[in-house]
C-alpha cells in the first residue's frame, strides 16, 4: 500500500533481458531520505507500478517486471537514463498525506494538453473510458504514481492541476503532449462501480 506522495526520483541505470520479462535497475536519487534502509523484498512503485527489490547491488535497487506489466503500464518504454517517481510502501506509523494507492496499475493514458497558468500548470489527460466512469471531480486519482486531485472528468478525459512543488520534484514537470502515463483509480471507486453493477444487473433476481 502507499499514499501516492513521491519520495524521490531515480534513474534507470540498465533494462537486461531475462526470460520473458526484464531486470529493471533504478538508482534512487539523494533526494530519497534514508533509502539505504530499503531491503531485498521490500515494495517500491515506480512511476505508480508495485514491484519487488529482488536485489541491491551498491546503490543500485534492482526489480523484474514480467511481460504482463510491461504491457500494460509505461515500464515497457523504460531506457538507460529515464526518471522515474519512486515511494517505498507505507509504514503503520506514516502519516497519510494522499490517498490510499495499491501500486496496481488500471491501464494507461496520454498527455493531452498542457496549460500554464502562472507557476501552476493544468494538465489533462486522454485515458479509456472504462478508467473515467471510476473517477469522480475533486476525487482522486494517481498518475505516475503521483496521488492528484481531479478537477474535471469527462467521457475519455481528465485533468488536474499541478502546484509548483510537483512539477518540480516529479516526473510530471519535464511531461510532453503525448507522452504515456500510468493511471490508477481510487479504489472506492472500483468497488461502487462493482456493487452498482452487480444491483443493475442482478438485482430483479434477488427479491
Amino acid at each position: 500500500m502507499f499514499t501516492g506522495l513521491i519520495e524521490g526520483l531515480g534513474t534507470v541505470t540498465s533494462v537486461e533481458a531475462n526470460g520473458p520479462g526484464v531486470d529493471l535497475s533504478i538508482q534512487p536519487g539523494d533526494d530519497l531520505e534514508n533509502c539505504e534502509t530499503t531491503q531485498i523484498g521490500d515494495s517500491v512503485a515506480i512511476n505508480g507500478c508495485c514491484l519487488t527489490v529482488i536485489r541491491i547491488e551498491e546503490s543500485v535497487w534492482v526489480f523484474q517486471a514480467g511481460t504482463e506489466t510491461l504491457s500494460k503500464t509505461n515500464l515497457g518504454t523504460f531506457q538507460t537514463g529515464t526518471k522515474v517517481n519512486l515511494e517505498r510502501s507505507l509504514r503503520p506509523t506514516d502519516r497519510m498525506g494522499g490517498h490510499f494507492v495499491q501500486g496496481h496499475v488500471d491501464g494507461t493514458g496520454k498527455v493531452d494538453v498542457i496549460e500554464a497558468e502562472g507557476e501552476w500548470t493544468n494538465m489533462c489527460f486522454k485515458v479509456p473510458s472504462q478508467l473515467t466512469r471510476q473517477m469522480v471531480q475533486k476525487g482522486s486519482v494517481t498518475v505516475d504514481g503521483i496521488s492528484l486531485t481531479l478537477v474535471q472528468v469527462e467521457h475519455e478525459r481528465f485533468s488536474v492541476a499541478l502546484i509548483p512543488h510537483t512539477l518540480e520534484v516529479t516526473t510530471l514537470g519535464n511531461r510532453s503532449v503525448g507522452d504515456t502515463v500510468n493511471i490508477e483509480t481510487d479504489i472506492i471507486g472500483k468497488y461502487m462501480e462493482k456493487m452498482l453493477g452487480s444491483v443493475v444487473s442482478g438485482g430483479e433476481g434477488n427479491h
